[in-house]
């Protein structure tokens, strides 16, 4: 069975007001105060965000349960200097992000100017266990059309600096400012893409292989693919369900390369306008189809990929629950949905945050 693990991104914010809070380095020194063996809390680029990363995990409930202790914890550090955590993909109110202190932070703000200083965007990034390099990038090569669908299940992001974007991710707009993120084409073979990393590195645009910013990449310091087009997702439960996801597209990958067969050979311009459409739309309207790249009903999209990593899913015990997540997620709304639904009967971005404060810490 694949292993899993989950790092999510939480949002630093006033409890009264909703704002942003430049606070990460005194939850992270209150965390070190109260467990000094604590081990799943890092510094992110902005003083406003905080992030964990579960441990692998095999089973998709002990998942949840650590995704839901994880958060429950980063509430408790974080109330103990006076703020709150937000599942929560972008601010809804206005922000001024504050860069992180550390040189790699400060050699990025200065080379990247206003991307950096802009880039307060939060996401859910999912690693799963491959046997080798060359299984991951076969993996890498064949996940590549599905990508764009987990972006629409998760998106949590339709408010920027006080207003609506009009997108259902804006989050993963502002991401595509790096020189490094996207989409990426064939590589072929493990050797084809470690070159390619090291050709990137060596033009000094990017400070090193960490700065990788792939849809879906070779993790450097796990034997797994990771992938990192989600938004950080308001309920605990619509992170699980990626995840499910995530695992069935790689053990279906796989499954495919040891059969020979072929990956899909979309471009990369066209897995660019799959991926804005499903930032633009979410769960609302239209997605480009994986197979065809012509537009279809969201719903009969996703239906697709779950068609797609069916056998995957059934292997693993998976099916049932993520079949029960994604029935949810259709009828009641991705993270977008709930905060413009919020901001409708509320008239308020201020109890949009409170709420989603609330909802983070639900199970």
């Amino acid at each position: 069975m694949r292993t899993v693990g989950v790092e999510e991104e939480l949002l630093l914010v006033d409890p009264e007001s909703g704002e942003p809070r430049a606070l990460s380095a005194a939850v992270l020194a209150r965390v070190s105060q109260d467990d000094a063996e604590q081990d799943v809390f890092e510094k992110e680029l902005h003083e406003q965000m905080l992030e964990f990363a579960t441990h692998p995990q095999a089973d998709m409930e002990r998942l949840h349960a650590e995704i839901v202790r994880c958060r429950e914890e980063a509430g408790r550090h974080a109330a103990g200097t006076g703020c709150a955590v937000a599942a929560l993909a972008t601010s809804p109110l206005p922000v001024s992000p504050a860069v992180g202190m550390n040189h790699r932070y400060q050699w990025m703000a200065e080379q990247y100017g206003v991307v950096v200083h802009e880039q307060l965007v939060l996401g859910c990034h999912v690693h799963v266990s491959v046997e080798s390099d060359e299984e991951g990038v076969a993996v890498i090569d064949r996940v590549r059309p599905w990508l764009s669908v987990l972006t629409a299940l998760s998106a949590n992001s339709p408010f920027w600096q006080g207003r609506d974007s009009a997108y259902s991710s804006y989050r993963s707009r502002v991401w595509q400012r790096w020189p490094s993120a996207g989409p990426t084409e064939l590589f072929g073979s493990a050797e084809t893409y470690h070159r390619r990393v090291a050709d990137m590195v060596a033009t000094g645009t990017i400070l090193d292989e960490g700065m990788i910013y792939f849809d879906v990449r070779l993790s450097r310091r796990y034997p797994t693919v990771e992938f990192r087009v989600a938004d950080v997702c308001l309920d605990a439960s619509t992170a699980v369900l990626i995840a499910t996801l995530a695992r069935g597209l790689v053990e279906t990958a796989a499954r495919e390369w040891r059969e020979g067969r072929e990956p899909v050979g979309h471009s990369v311009s066209l897995l660019r306008l799959a991926a804005w459409r499903a930032a633009r739309s979410g769960l609302t309207e239209e997605l480009l189809h994986p197979a065809t790249m012509r537009r279809m009903p969201a719903e009969t999209v996703v239906r697709a990929l779950l068609e797609h990593v069916r056998e995957a899913l059934a292997a693993a015990g998976d099916l049932e629950r993520a079949e029960k997540l994604t029935e949810g997620l259709l009828r009641q709304g991705n993270g977008a949905r709930v905060q413009r639904e919020l901001l409708e009967r509320t008239g308020s971005l201020r109890d949009v945050v409170t709420e989603c404060v609330r909802r983070t810490q639900m199970p």
